[in-house]
């Protein structure tokens, strides 16, 4: 009999491709990533893939993993996607991939089903990395099959499908759009955010924190160490990296951090409208900042800073598991060796402002930025640094004079 491994989200799409796959004479190891979804039960979605035919059903977690691992590696690039998107979904796509792996090796599975779209990024982020780990993978995605597509062209017909099995489905025709959610943050995209008048941040109803207009109406501190650019500390307590993540995204959520509504271009070519929230995330990316400035050689931070677009085009499209990838990780890896320290943020209705920030490997001199008299920087120097950087412009103007 032919075997695969489902990634499984006990969803409308997950639970029918589930059945599909039986139909189709597939025997399917559902396999359930914990990545620190903050609105799921795990037992029931365990209990839904036995109760409907699954020859195994297990819950993989690799929260902490995802959060050190893959999460900290991209914020130590300052790595946004279009200025913006702090890609949560993407950097957990690849993990997925290698678990799914790793159950297909175990369970014996020569083929890995998912129920990404055609029309998305994830479809390549989970299959260029499960390529990159395993060539000879067979890649199951049902909504890239014409005979599953004709048999399910909408919800309608999914949820038909579903009360046919009698599998249980809390989906209905009218939900006005659709989520994807990990301890990073929470996307929500399709339905009615597709109508690009529609106010996104009034119409979702977000899982991870409050309005700035709901929030406290008094700032609140929070404070974070940083260690070769790797946040460990939080409010003077050593932390995991997935304790990192879990306790700003409360103290971020209740404070109205982290929300943003965009219009991005997708891998495949087409745009599309994405509501997120990342409270912690948003903090720590803005915390890490704050240390490089003191510690991050100018030169050094402006390379990095001309390189992290393309770490994120990198990891928004899937190439993670990839040579470019690799090497870029080594780099930044050195380039952050001397980001310690420690800065303390508030928090005030969705803004971050610094209220101090230290190290000991401070680039910053006083005695060399005071604009008070004396210290120990002369003056005097400037006059023969800029003859000389204004030597090329001098010559130039004489040649081929600007009209003005």
């Amino acid at each position: 009999m032919k075997s695969c491994v489902l990634a499984y989200s006990g969803g409308l799409d997950t639970s029918v491709i589930l059945g599909w796959l039986q139909d189709q004479g597939y025997e399917v190891h559902c396999v359930y990533v914990d990545l620190g979804q903050p609105c799921e039960d795990r037992d029931a979605i365990m209990e839904k893939a036995n109760n409907c035919g699954a020859k195994s059903a297990r819950l993989v977690d690799v929260r902490e993993e995802l959060c050190r691992d893959f999460a900290f590696p991209v914020l130590a690039w300052q790595a946004k996607y279009e200025q913006i998107y702090l890609l949560g979904t993407s950097i957990a796509r690849p993990l997925i991939s290698k678990v799914m792996l790793e159950v297909a090796r175990e369970v014996g599975a020569t083929a890995y089903a998912h129920g990404a779209t055609g029309k998305g990024n994830d479809q390549c982020r989970f299959q260029l990395a499960a390529e990159s780990l395993d060539p000879g993978i067979e890649m199951i995605a049902p909504w890239r099959i014409k005979s599953f597509r004709d048999a399910f062209p909408g919800r309608t017909e999914l949820i038909e499908y579903c009360d046919a099995k009698r599998i249980p489905v809390k989906a209905s025709t009218s939900k006005p759009y659709s989520s994807d959610e990990n301890v990073l943050h929470i996307s929500y995209e399709a339905g009615q955010l597709e109508e690009l008048t529609i106010n996104g941040v009034e119409l979702v109803d977000f899982g991870m924190g409050v309005s700035p207009q709901e929030a406290p109406d008094k700032p609140e501190e929070v404070t974070i160490g940083f260690e070769a650019g790797v946040p460990v500390m939080l409010n003077g307590k050593k932390v995991s990296a997935l304790e990192m993540v879990e306790q700003l995204n409360d103290i971020a959520g209740r404070n109205g951090v982290g929300r943003i509504d965009m219009v991005e271009n997708r891998f495949v070519g087409m745009k599309s409208r994405g509501v997120y929230e990342s409270p912690g995330m948003t903090v720590l990316y803005d915390a890490l900042m704050n240390i490089e400035q003191l510690t991050m050689d100018r030169d050094l931070m402006h390379l990095r800073d001309r390189l992290a677009p393309e770490v994120a085009e990198l990891v928004y499209y899937g190439f993670w598991f990839n040579p470019k990838m690799d090497a870029l990780f080594k780099f930044i890896e050195e380039a952050q060796k001397n980001t310690t320290g420690e800065v303390t943020l508030q928090l005030y209705k969705g803004n971050i402002m610094v209220a101090s920030r230290q190290s000991p490997n401070s680039l910053y001199d006083e005695e060399i930025a005071t604009m008070e008299g004396g210290g120990t920087y002369n003056q005097d120097d400037a006059e023969g640094f800029l003859r000389i950087m204004g030597l090329p412009s001098r010559v130039q103007g004489r040649v081929t004079p600007r009209t003005f």
